[in-house]
């Protein structure tokens, strides 16, 4: 089969005529040019809508061409490129989307409960960072457990190496990783083997370094909101309609000419739109009435303030539960600054609290918004719709030396914590290497130059000089430079990891949990599994949940360093993590059980 989504911009490819078209409503004039060097000039035509178009016979797969907006500024390329082989500021290449034959004709998708994510960035997954070498480990990853991958940001950006989330073209994905087709291989592979793939996507602003619409389409922004990153993206002032397209446009591309399974909206907290209906949910709602009729397709959303509004029917199908982790991280590392200051007066009733209803923050105040209230009530919503995770790729990489949290907390308590999350009804995700303890940093890293270099460098450091242990100027200059390719390099994932003894025992264990949570729990969770928690003492845990099918899964969990008498749970003891004898949990230790309803 092929697979193509049609749209009213870019360069549409066809074996006669290829039409492009541009939104360029400050520009009276745009030509396109066909070809690098000497350029074939063709004059495009101008609507009233600001919409440029021109129409060729006889272009050439692979063609480059860019659009001359201002007779003294360079042509720049198609904001909605599907390949830019030669970087953001170079012309675009023209890509046929049905050169590719898809092998997947069966493939329908898989129910969201059944979800066990793996986040990988592709640029440090392997030693070459390429969608074609990633396709190596995937049988690897399916003898895990895995049910569903998510990669970073793959939005073209400005040079070699990035995460992803300072993309400026978003239908094309980044050349360092390979062509169209080769990403296209890649999630062909991945339904081969049963696996989901999910792209994260950058809805919330376009990075520092390449973007040129303010040239020729300032009312792509909005100057009446401003983000860290300058006016926002106009969602829902004069204009926001085209703009809104092009996003729509942009999910529903990946979507059905990728075959991916689901996105991951990046910080939509950061979107700004007063508009009667936010684009989340008309993204959500274009998703459900096109290739979300044919097959499971998932929308996940990063939202640090916990909209319980954007999920659930009609809505996203789930959200980053950032209230677990940073529960869960205090508890295992004891950290209490920053943002982990709004959990440090009680990280287990606020992890009971994650695990059995979802958000922790559901209206209370946050100290760390200065006493600002966050989140909204989430009791209509099942379990399922909040992800769960120890880990992922902001809260290893926005440490100043991108420590994992291997590196922070003794094998005891994290064995804990990881049956915790992998047992649960909520869906877990694991962040690259984790499930065989991965030991190499994931560090912020970067390919800008001259003064956006100088730029991203100090403001790396000055955001970490109210931490005490770098109050001292060295301790900051220590840092890694995120635009040092060193930095990129020491990022990627040792495998030989997962060959030592101490890798093999992790991968097991990881093996281990999710083969239960496949027999046991997953065929019982289904959408609307709820839950109960009470605190045993200062140190212990006790959550029971009722399940979809009638059953009730129960667990009692000790983070504490003396043993705690916590009784026995009703029903079949599935696991138990630690020791676990006559109702009473050694230290770091906890049982499941299973109660048919």
């Amino acid at each position: 089969m092929k697979h193509r989504h049609d749209m009213p911009f870019g360069a549409r490819f066809g074996p006669e005529e290829t039409r492009f078209r541009l939104w360029a409503p400050a520009c009276e004039r745009v030509r396109l040019e066909l070809g690098r060097g000497s350029p074939l000039v063709v004059e495009m035509q101008r609507d009233d809508a600001g919409w440029h178009e021109a129409a060729v016979k006889d272009v050439q797969r692979g063609a480059a061409y860019s659009f001359r907006v201002a007779d003294d500024k360079p042509a720049v390329p198609d904001p909605a490129s599907r390949a830019n082989p030669w970087d953001v500021h170079a012309p675009s290449a023209v890509v046929d989307p049905e050169a590719y034959e898809w092998n997947d004709d069966e493939w329908r998708g898989r129910p969201w409960h059944e979800a066990v994510v793996y986040e990988l960035h592709i640029g440090t997954f392997t030693p070459e960072g390429t969608f074609a070498a990633a396709i190596a480990h995937l049988d690897h990853l399916c003898d895990c457990g895995i049910t569903a991958l998510e990669l970073l940001p793959l939005a073209d950006f400005a040079g070699t190496r990035g995460w992803g989330y300072d993309g400026v073209l978003p239908f094309a994905p980044d050349a360092s990783y390979g062509t169209p087709g080769d990403l296209k291989r890649l999630v062909d592979a991945a339904h081969a083997r049963g696996l989901m793939v999910l792209l994260d996507v950058v809805y919330n602003h376009f990075g520092p370094d390449g973007n040129y619409l303010h040239a020729y389409a300032p009312q792509f922004f909005n100057e009446r909101h401003q983000t860290p990153w300058g006016a926002a993206i106009n969602f829902d002032g004069e204009d926001a309609r085209t703009v809104r397209d092009f996003f729509v446009h942009n999910a529903l591309y990946w979507i059905e000419e990728y075959r991916f399974d689901g996105l991951r909206l990046d910080a939509v907290h950061a979107i700004a739109d007063d508009s009667p209906k936010h684009v989340v949910t008309e993204i959500a709602e274009a998703v459900a009435r096109g290739p979300g009729r044919e097959r499971h397709v998932h929308l996940v959303l990063e939202n640090d303030a916990n909209s319980a509004s954007l999920l659930g029917s009609g809505q996203a199908t789930a959200q980053w539960n950032d209230d677990a982790h940073h529960a869960l991280h205090v508890i295992l590392t004891g950290e209490r600054s920053g943002y982990y200051r709004d959990y440090a007066d009680a990280p287990l009733r606020h992890l009971g609290r994650t695990l059995a209803e979802g958000f922790a923050y559901q209206g209370e105040a946050s100290k760390h918004r200065e006493g600002a209230a966050r989140g909204e009530a989430c009791g209509h919503l099942s379990l399922t719709a909040f992800v769960t995770f120890l880990q992922n790729h902001d809260q290893i990489g926005n440490r100043a030396s991108g420590d994992r949290l291997i590196a922070l907390a003794p094998q005891e308590r994290l064995r804990l914590a990881r049956a915790v999350m992998l047992l649960a009804p909520s869906v877990p995700m694991l962040f690259m290497g984790e499930e065989y303890g991965e030991t190499a940093p994931f560090l912020y890293f970067c390919d800008f130059h001259g003064d956006l270099a100088d730029a991203v460098r100090e403001g790396r450091r000055r955001e970490f000089a109210s931490f005490p242990e770098f109050a001292d100027e060295r301790a900051r200059e220590a840092i890694p430079d995120p635009n040092a390719e060193g930095t990129f390099l020491e990022s990627k994932l040792d495998w030989s990891r997962a060959e030592a003894p101490i890798g093999r025992r992790i991968l097991a264990h990881h093996r281990e949990l999710l083969a239960l949570r496949a027999r046991e729990i997953v065929p019982r969770i289904g959408k609307a599994t709820r839950g109960r928690f009470e605190l045993i003492g200062t140190a212990g845990l006790q959550v029971d949940w009722d399940l979809d099918d009638g059953s009730r899964l129960h667990l009692r969990a000790n983070f504490g360093e003396a043993a705690l008498g916590a009784g026995v749970p009703p029903g079949r003891v599935i696991h138990t993590e630690g020791v676990f004898a006559s109702g009473e949990l050694g230290p770091w230790s906890a049982v499941w059980a299973l109660e048919d309803g």
